[in-house]
């Protein structure tokens, strides 16, 4: 694995926004849309990834650890 992806949620059309930026960037490229019934297991991990990064106290080492899970089913995925 030697990209990281970048992760979002549109909860109006329940898919998963993958997108990247590169090294030392400020820009991010859009990739794809993933729906919900194509991949369950990814929406529902970048869905736990959103909610651990809305927490009012943010634990690093579980975003990181979470936000692995996440790049891993993606990869996986593709």
């Amino acid at each position: 694995m030697n990209k990281n992806f970048l992760f979002a949620i549109d909860a109006k059309t329940e898919e998963v926004i993958v997108s990247e930026s590169p090294k030392g960037s400020n820009s991010i490229q859009f990739i794809e849309r993933i729906a919900r019934k194509e991949n369950e297991i990814l929406f529902q991990a970048v869905t736990t990834l959103t909610h651990i990064s809305t927490a009012a106290t943010l634990d690093v080492p579980i975003f990181k650890a979470m936000d692995k899970v996440c790049q891993l089913i993606y990869e996986k995925h593709k």
